[in-house]
């Protein structure tokens, strides 16, 4: 039986534990009980790992949904993750290496780890890294991703939904999705890791555009023109600096165009980005009043990306993703993003 543990217990950490709990108890091939690494923080005056564990529940994260009674919150990183043979990555990504460094210590050799974490790591070079590469390196251990149309909320309401598992390894690919894959979750598996990863990234960057769009009142025909130029951002980003095994069909997968539009109309980014433009807040005071405190992932993964396309020379190639971060550095004023994307390149 494989040891599952969870590394993240945020909105989305909390969400697909209810599916990994569940799952786990079900099927023989997983053990009973999955640890869930919890940030400690106290609400209300108590320590949230303890009302995790009494009461079932994230009350800060995920009000209102009962976990199942095996996810055990733990606030001792490495306790939750020693010898787990599944480890699920959910955390902000900025966190990822700081999380590695003391998880060394306890990672078995052959565990098999998922990153459900959308955004990258930056080199000093001002190049990007996969997050699945930065747990690769650091851990030394296999590494698999998952991404797709999947807000956190609607994921624990237990609506209809699909999602993408990308993994190399066939046998592995197979055992993740019996973990995740239930009658309204439903989980593909493909070999084209990188761009199932990527796709989850950048697509919270155009759900940054689509925000604005909304904030300025400019309606569904320009959130439409916004969404198909940023899914062909998209797949040049990928075309242009991750090509090997590359596969075009990945992009019609729940990663791809699905999860652009869920985004771009429901997702956090887009909440978040609408109100700057109408409030004129700056991104830490809005983070605090919207995400109860969580980051979001387009501000931080825009100024990583346009500072690889700078350093490569590619910025012209990418408008779109560069008036994002204009906008969000207050370099241009919102109404500019329309400006930029009149005219796309004509090199694909």
């Amino acid at each position: 039986m494989r040891k599952v543990a969870i590394i993240g217990s945020g909105n989305w950490g909390s969400a697909i534990a209810k599916i990994v709990g569940a799952n786990a108890a079900k099927y023989p091939h997983f053990a009973d009980e999955v640890r869930m690494y919890v940030y400690e923080e106290m609400v209300d005056g108590r320590k949230l790992s303890e009302i995790i564990n009494t009461q079932h529940e994230n009350v800060k994260y995920l009000p209102g949904h009962k976990l199942p009674v095996n996810i055990v919150a733990d606030p001792d990183l490495l306790s939750a993750a020693r010898d787990a043979d599944i480890l699920i990555f959910v955390l902000p990504h900025a966190f990822v290496p700081r999380i590695c460094k003391p998880l060394k210590e306890v990672v078995k050799k052959d565990a098999v780890g998922i990153s459900l974490i959308k955004g990258f790591g930056e080199l000093p070079n001002g190049g990007i890294e996969l997050i699945s590469d930065v747990i690769r390196h650091n851990l030394g251990i296999e590494m698999t991703v998952l991404m797709g149309a999947n807000l956190a909320n609607e994921v624990a309401e237990g609506h209809f939904c699909e999602t993408t598992i990308g993994s190399k390894s066939g046998p592995n690919g197979a055992i993740l999705k019996t973990l995740f894959q239930t009658d309204n979750f439903r989980v593909t598996v493909v070999p084209d890791v990188y761009t199932v990863e990527i796709c989850g990234a950048l697509k919270n960057i155009v759900a940054c555009a689509a925000g604005f769009a909304d904030g300025l009142g400019l309606g569904d025909n320009t959130k439409a023109a916004i969404i198909r130029i940023g899914l062909k951002e998209m797949i040049r980003f990928c075309k242009t600096f991750f090509a090997d095994g590359l596969q075009v069909t990945t992009f019609f997968e729940s990663c791809g165009v699905a999860d652009l539009i869920t985004t771009c109309y429901g997702g956090r980014n887009r909440r978040v980005s609408e109100a700057f433009v109408k409030t004129g807040k700056s991104i830490e005071v809005l983070e605090k009043e919207l995400l109860n405190g969580q980051k979001l992932q387009g501000y931080q993964t825009c100024d990583e990306v346009v500072k690889m396309l700078t350093v490569n020379g590619h910025l012209d190639r990418f408008p779109l993703f560069v008036a994002v971060d204009n906008i969000y550095k207050g370099q241009i004023p919102p109404m500019k993003l329309i400006e930029r994307i009149r005219m796309e390149p004509t090199d694909d």
